[in-house]
């Protein structure tokens, strides 16, 4: 390692190398950890906003196609997309500013791994800072001062609203020495010796940075196209089966929707979850084919649009009852589920004796007769489970049921699961929790035990991205420290959140990412 001319950075150096000497490497390595973590967190951030901008993208796409909005849409819809053009050129820009200071630690890949010398000193510097013809800090604050001044000229209307809160912050952090030249000031602050791992992660901080700004502004333009001013004097959403009781075989048909609605109102319809197309009278039908014996349940979802411009909801269980030769059913009282980890009631009716005169099994799990044909099922594999009953005569039949984990939960604070938030709103929260959305049985619930935040953007330019790893679900003091250095154009970042749920404790596969506004 070359050491530098500075007394101050040579003294560095040198007390580095003894402390190697002497086997100090475990506190290096805690630092390295930490940067790598932080990397990584960031980068799940990124991959999080990707996913949330392809959304977008795919509404801006439906909404040309629509007659109502397909002239607002394509004013708005190239914005945007200029937006992302200019966000994914600086990304790839910073991708190969990366590569280049791995390779110039020494990559390698060892069984399919990217592997360097993430505690080099010498190769940031050399890179960005100082090295004869290779000095790439310049370029890059150029780079980021470009995309920042471009993205804010899309439009006179963006430029207003994010002037002074893109994510995006390029001050020279005030540790940087402001006797030397403004360009070169900040590339040294940011990189002199700084190790690799640690130059890594600064640059993935800028990537989002660039990928929220991206964000915000592709979210303003779709929220520019507005909604659809309707007009209609009555209204009833509705929901019908054709009938309650059916033959193994036989059709079941639901139709939902909105009575005497405006063709520019069709409501949505889900049936289960899954989303039904509406008919050409704004009608969404829902047919299958009914399964063995046994009672069932479909919960049928509309949303629609009153005339005031608020959304009205109608959520409608539809049950129907297939009926057995022998008069034998077996039903899930909630679903026609099975859920592992949760008592799933079940009902077990039928024979000319009823239902004590009946004795049923289950394949997968266990089965506790409570009395009256009440039973709870406990499953412990997903995939299917068969419940067999023995009835009059010794004859026995089978039902068989759905077994599936209870789904994860969506990671909140406050009202929010990501997007924008106020700094007062988000520092007057208490913590995070982890609500299960739409589920069909009440009660199941997630406590969060621990979780990770990244805060970094504006306030943080002098202290660099700061980390707490907070245990429970409650904010610790640390991390409301954190939380208080927190303002408009800061980003926060929840990662590694873990739960205690109906099967066990889990991490959370989801990142949420916050854009703090004034």
């Amino acid at each position: 390692m070359a050491l530098p001319k500075e007394p101050r950075q040579k003294m560095i150096n040198i007390m580095y190398l003894v402390l190697t000497a002497l086997l100090a490497l475990n506190v290096s390595s805690e630092i390295l950890n930490a940067f790598r973590t932080v990397n990584d967190s960031l980068g799940n951030s990124n991959v999080s906003i990707d996913n949330k901008n392809a959304t977008i993208f795919k509404s801006f796409q439906e909404k040309i196609k629509q007659a109502e909005t397909k002239q607002l849409a394509e004013v708005w819809f190239p914005k945007a997309d200029a937006a992302k053009k200019l966000s994914d050129e600086a990304v790839a820009y910073i991708d190969q500013l990366k590569l280049q200071l791995k390779k110039e630690s020494k990559l390698e890949m060892v069984n399919g791994k990217e592997k360097f010398n993430e505690d080099n000193l010498d190769a940031a510097t050399r890179t960005l800072v100082e090295g004869p013809g290779k000095a790439k800090g310049v370029e890059l604050l150029k780079k980021l001062t470009d995309f920042k001044t471009k993205i804010l000229a899309v439009d006179p209307e963006i430029a207003k609203e994010f002037a002074n809160t893109l994510p995006l912050d390029l001050a020279i952090p005030k540790s940087s020495n402001n006797n030397k030249v403004a360009e070169k000031d900040w590339a040294y602050a940011y990189f002199h010796m700084t190790p690799t791992i640690a130059a890594i992660t600064i640059l993935t901080k800028f990537q989002n940075d660039i990928k929220n700004s991206e964000a915000q502004i592709v979210e303003y333009c779709h929220k520019k196209i507005g909604e659809v001013q309707v007009r209609y004097d009555a209204f009833q959403a509705i929901a019908s089966q054709n009938a309650e009781y059916l033959m193994p075989g036989q059709e079941l048909r639901i139709t939902g929707g909105v009575g005497a609605f405006s063709s520019a109102a069709k409501p949505t319809v889900t049936v289960d979850g899954a989303s039904i197309a509406l008919n050409a009278e704004g009608v969404a039908e829902y047919k299958t084919t009914v399964g063995g014996p046994g009672s069932y349940t479909k919960k049928v979802s509309i949303s629609f649009k009153k005339p005031d411009g608020t959304i009205g909801t109608l959520d409608k269980e539809i049950k129907y009852t297939v009926g057995s030769p022998t008069g034998i059913t077996v039903s899930a009282d909630a679903v026609k589920v099975l859920y592992v980890g949760l008592d799933n009631p079940i009902s077990v009716t039928g024979g000319a004796k009823g239902a004590e005169s009946v004795q049923a099994t289950i394949n997968n799990g266990s089965l506790e007769n409570k009395g009256n044909g009440k039973y709870i099922a406990n499953v412990t594999t997903p995939g299917t489970a068969t419940i067999s009953v023995r009835g009059e005569g010794g004859k026995v039949e089978t039902f068989e049921f759905k077994v599936k984990t209870v789904p994860p939960p969506t990671p909140k604070i406050g009202a929010q699961a990501g997007g924008r938030m106020s700094a007062n709103t988000f520092k007057a929260q208490v913590g995070l929790r982890a609500d299960l959305e739409n589920f069909v049985f009440d009660g199941v619930k997630y406590d969060v035990v621990g979780f990770t935040m990244i805060c970094t953007g504006k306030g943080f330019e002098a202290t660099g991205p700061q980390v707490s790893d907070n245990s429970g679900a409650y904010f610790t003091p640390e991390t409301k420290r954190i939380m208080e250095m927190v303002r408009g154009g800061s980003t926060v970042i929840l990662d590694r959140i873990r739960v205690n749920g109906p099967s066990g404790s889990t991490t959370l596969p989801q990142t949420v990412a916050f854009n703090i506004t004034n």
